[in-house]
């Protein structure tokens, strides 16, 4: 699918220029539609909560396409936060090591079980070679986001898989900063792979997976075993066996979220990955360049996204400004953040630059 025809599917953006999907995206008209139809069969009875219940299903398969990954191997959860709780309720009590600065849905599961040792930033950032410095033989888990929600950098997958293969210990990967937008290599090869859905996967908050390594599967135990715990055809009473794939973690699906997360990942597979990929750090990378030259910068010089987060000591007047001229970007007290999806343009930009002009 095209650019033009990818953008002219979210209505927002005639009124609006937005530049906040870090934060959340606006609904995608096949993603709300599909909410709408499902409201509407609620409303009237006319629904079949079978249907409903299979939805979590279907998306399992689509993500497991689009992330390389073996659909076996994926749980369907409700959140970032339950994939790493249920990684971490897995393993036995030992060391992980994240970066301090990593957002706490990647930081609070692993505190609660395990002795963690928090990576300080750097010169403002989190430093991949310091991670590496962090490993040896008596951790046990390294969890990273690929892109960090705070600074808007780029990890370095390929070398903290083999940092952690040196050392013998896991990887676990959060890409719901990154997923959607910047292609995933398959090749990275983590333990265990999170994403939440409803920033660039396009999809409504409460649909997550975790894709665990086909080795790693056996290990997982559900955070809380209910009737979905078992494989289909599902019963409800009575003692069962838990599901030999890593469907025995999947928890009850929230049927809204999963009925609109069919239609985001549909509409992310009409699209060319690279393509994407190419497009977003193109934009990210103009409106890098044109800022420093009114003298806004980066916040770290770390490898790029497509997330750009300035610094600036007017976050709060900026940020002002921004919504005055119709722009969506977030505050974060020394900084200012922009994302960019397939969805943006290059007038993007340029709004974006006249507002903080």
């Amino acid at each position: 699918m095209r650019q033009e025809r990818f953008r002219a599917l979210f209505p927002a953006l005639r009124e609006t220029v937005w530049l906040d999907t870090p934060g959340s995206p606006p609904g995608a008209r096949p993603v709300v539609e599909a909410l709408q139809e499902t409201l509407s069969a609620w409303s009237s009875g006319e629904f079949d909560w079978q249907d409903w219940d299979g939805a979590a299903a279907e998306a399992r398969t689509l993500f497991a396409r689009l992330a390389g990954v073996d659909p076996r191997g994926v749980s369907t959860l409700g959140s970032t936060a339950e994939a790493a709780a249920t990684v971490a309720a897995s393993l036995p009590p030992g060391r992980v090591v994240l970066p301090a600065q990593e957002f706490r849905s990647n930081l609070f599961p692993w505190s609660a079980r395990h002795e963690v040792v928090a990576v300080p930033p750097r010169d403002g950032a989190t430093r991949v070679e310091d991670l590496i410095a962090a490993l040896d033989e008596r951790v046990q888990l390294l969890a990273v986001s690929e892109v960090t929600t705070r600074d808007g950098q780029r990890l370095d997958l390929a070398a903290l898989r083999a940092a952690t293969d040196r050392v013998g210990a896991r990887l676990f990967l959060d890409l719901t900063q990154s997923f959607g937008a910047l292609r995933f290599d398959p090749a990275v090869n983590p333990d265990h792979l999170a994403a939440h859905g409803y920033k660039w996967m396009l999809c409504p908050r409460g649909a997550a997976w975790l894709a665990t390594r086909p080795d790693r599967v056996g290990e997982l135990r559900p955070l809380a075993p209910s009737w979905r715990s078992t494989s289909p055809p599902y019963g409800y009473f009575g003692p069962a066996e838990l599901a030999g794939d890593a469907a025995r973690c999947d928890a009850s699906p929230a049927w809204f979220s999963w009925a609109g997360a069919v239609p985001a990942l549909r509409l992310l597979g009409d699209l060319d990955a690279a393509e994407v990929e190419r497009h977003c750090l193109g934009l990210a990378a103009d409106l890098t360049e044109r800022a420093r030259a009114i003298g806004l910068r980066r916040v770290t010089d770390g490898p790029a996204s497509q997330i750009v987060v300035l610094g600036t000591d007017q976050a709060d007047r900026i940020a002002g400004r921004l919504r005055e001229c119709g722009v969506r970007a977030t505050a974060l007290g020394d900084r200012i953040r922009f994302g960019f999806h397939y969805f943006n343009d290059e007038s993007d930009v340029e709004a974006a630059l006249r507002a903080l002009t």
